[in-house]
């Protein structure tokens, strides 16, 4: 069952359907993700969580055999019109990916990446992006004093915060997560997950996670998905606490997946 939404949406779906090579991945998707809000997308392994979450700023693309039908509406253009350009619903709608994986480059040079391809090349002003940019992603005070060292070197907690200084640094609208945690320690995954509430001010978030009391933790909304269908999108307090369909509640409460 999906909610009406309240609050103006960021990103909304309309019948988004998917498949790989003739078989079935997303299944008519319509929902809306509310601006400045984390969603958790939430469902078994194969349900289509991490493809849903691609298809959103069409990182599914260059899979071969791969069907698309629908919409995907972003500021009121849908991102799969052939007019739109893909570096700029890229750089729009940033993401961060399951496993941090930083350039074989500096720390600066990681997060400068983005502005010196789109053309910024003021020593000064990228200097101010990257501190920007770290401190929102909360990584500037452990990495101030060795932005030239390689990006290799941080831990891997300190990695998947720089790949997110990287997405911020050229100022997204929407921030994509898929399983930002599951490679992190208990005290990393702290660390992404304060960083995810300081970031939602600013940001829409869409997280893809099989950890569910992650997703209770977190998120402003939850969507169900089973088998490629949605079955439930609503407040991650009510969808917790009084799930209208059956197939969600044996999900939360542990009964399969």
């Amino acid at each position: 069952m999906q909610v009406e939404e309240t609050r103006e949406v960021a990103i909304l779906t309309q019948e988004l359907s998917l498949s790989f090579g003739g078989r079935d991945i997303l299944e008519e998707i319509s929902v809306g993700f509310p601006k400045n809000s984390v969603t958790a997308l939430i469902g078994p392994s194969g349900s289509g969580k991490s493809t849903l979450l691609r298809s959103l700023n069409r990182m599914n693309d260059h899979i071969p055999d791969v069907a698309i039908s629908g919409k995907v509406l972003f500021d009121g253009t849908d991102v799969y019109d052939e007019s739109v350009d893909l570096v700029t619903i890229r750089t729009r709608i940033g993401m961060v990916f399951q496993r941090p994986n930083p350039f074989s480059k500096s720390i600066f040079d990681n997060v400068a990446y983005g502005p010196r391809i789109h053309g910024e090349r003021s020593k000064k002003a990228l200097s101010t992006i990257v501190e920007i940019s770290l401190q929102r992603a909360g990584l500037w005070e452990e990495v101030r004093d060795r932005l030239e060292h390689s990006a290799l070197s941080l831990s891997g907690g300190q990695q998947q915060r720089l790949c997110i200084a990287r997405s911020l640094a050229v100022n997204p609208d929407v921030l994509l997560m898929d399983e930002p945690c599951s490679a992190l320690d208990p005290a990393a995954t702290q660390r992404v997950e304060d960083l995810i509430a300081e970031l939602k001010k600013e940001v829409t978030v869409v997280i893809a996670t099989h950890n569910l009391q992650q997703a209770a933790r977190i998120s402003d909304y939850t969507t169900f998905l089973l088998s490629g269908k949605l079955i439930e999108h609503d407040l991650t307090s009510v969808m917790f606490t009084a799930p209208s369909d059956n197939r969600t509640n044996d999900y939360i409460t542990g009964r399969f997946g």
